[in-house]
């Protein structure tokens, strides 16, 4: 065999063994990857909140008594010193047909005692004009020293006496009439009827300016005094309430940004931190674990157009803004994991996955700081799974450059 042919030879095999090795080599795996960025970044904090009226006014019944239907229904704006319910005195109760029958009973006695009454006056005023003409009389005749001085004295005694007997049978008729109208009283409301819309009743005035928030009694009826009837307060001073796990809470301070989102409108809304409570509470998480959270009270400060419908007890989403800066590197949180007590990540240089070790700064939600390890540009795979290795080939997926 000459020399060109088994060079030939050898070649020859040279390329079928290439092509083996290549046919048998792991084909690259598919990974996603982005670009490490220098962008706007913030370290927040998420939960759900509640809108509340920071002022709430419970209006309640001053006195015991008879409720007039209550016209105002929540969403009703009141003006102060606006009447909001109408109070009135209870209803006599009702008589049972025995009952019924004793105060019948009763007017006719009470009818009799002003009769005999009437009488009585009618004899104490004839005493009254006898009295008075024998001291007339007796009066013309000392002064012709017909009389005595002693006998005119008992004639004047007697009139001033008759005269007091007729003050007094009137007293007692007037008294005997008052007895007749309080029976006839009792008779006309034997069936526990109120006097009708004739009756006085008291006015309760609005406190302030405000919507109705809440009506606890609607109906009339009896209420008893310190029941709760409304409640109205001031929707512009509304405020958001946010019970954070005390770990977060501890992190926020008053004057703090937060972010309202999800709240049902199209934009986000700006608010403060207002205050932070001193207290916690204790509270179970939908899985039946028990949570410290602490109230968060947050003021919207975006104009009210923007939030007009937000009304009472809303639900919310605030995000508060711990810190925040416009120029940070930073990567997906997915692409971080860690090894060695360290935090790495994989990068792709040359179609190949290469393991950096990376120092990370503050993490918020999907997104982490990065402070040493990879510079902007450099790309990285954003879910490195078990197949992902140091060296390994990979193809990045273009829907994610």
């Amino acid at each position: 065999m000459s020399r060109t042919k088994s060079l030939s030879l050898i070649l020859a095999g040279i390329a079928v063994a290439a092509l083996l090795a290549w046919a048998l080599m792991p084909a690259p795996e598919t990974v996603s990857v982005t670009a490490v960025r220098s962008d706007y970044f913030a370290e927040t904090v998420e939960d759900e909140g509640r809108t509340a009226l920071r002022e709430r006014y419970t209006i309640s019944s001053p006195i015991g008594g008879f409720l007039r239907r209550v016209g105002l229904e929540p969403g009703d704006r009141v003006e102060a010193d606006d009447t909001l319910f109408e109070l009135e005195g209870m209803p006599a109760p009702a008589f049972d047909a025995r009952t019924q029958m004793q105060a019948r009973e009763e007017v006719e006695q009470a009818r009799a005692r002003v009769e005999a009454a009437r009488a009585e006056l009618e004899a104490r005023e004839s005493d009254y004009e006898q009295a008075a003409a024998d001291f007339s009389r007796n009066q013309r005749l000392h002064l012709r020293e017909m009389v005595s001085t002693d006998e005119l004295d008992r004639a004047r005694t007697r009139r001033d006496s008759a005269r007091a007997a007729v003050r007094s049978a009137r007293y007692q008729v007037d008294v005997a009439r008052f007895e007749l109208a309080a029976a006839r009283t009792r008779t006309e409301i034997a069936g526990g009827e109120r006097d009708g819309d004739g009756q006085a009743a008291l006015q309760v005035r609005a406190p302030l300016s405000g919507v109705v928030t809440a009506r606890h009694r609607q109906h009339e009826g009896p209420v008893r005094d310190g029941e709760a009837i409304l409640e109205i307060g001031d929707l512009d001073d509304l405020e958001v309430r946010v019970d954070l796990l005390s770990m977060d809470a501890v992190r926020v301070e008053p004057g703090m940004r937060v972010v309202i989102e999800r709240w049902g409108g199209d934009d986000e809304l700006s608010a403060r931190v207002r205050r932070v409570e001193p207290a916690g509470f204790e509270d179970v998480s939908a899985l039946g674990v028990d949570e410290q959270r602490v109230p968060v009270r947050v003021v919207i400060t975006s104009p009210r157009e923007q939030w007009r419908e937000l009304g009472d007890g809303y639900r919310v989403e605030a995000r508060f803004i711990l810190w925040e800066d416009d120029d940070v590197l930073q990567v997906p949180t997915s692409a971080l994991f860690r090894r060695d007590d360290q935090w790495r990540l994989f990068a792709v240089e040359d179609g190949r996955a290469v393991e950096r070790a990376v120092e990370i700064g503050r993490r918020s939600g999907l997104r982490a700081q990065i402070e040493a390890g990879v510079e902007a540009g450099d790309r990285v795979i954003t879910h490195p799974g078990d197949r992902i290795s140091d060296g390994i080939r990979v193809r990045a997926d273009d829907r994610d450059r």
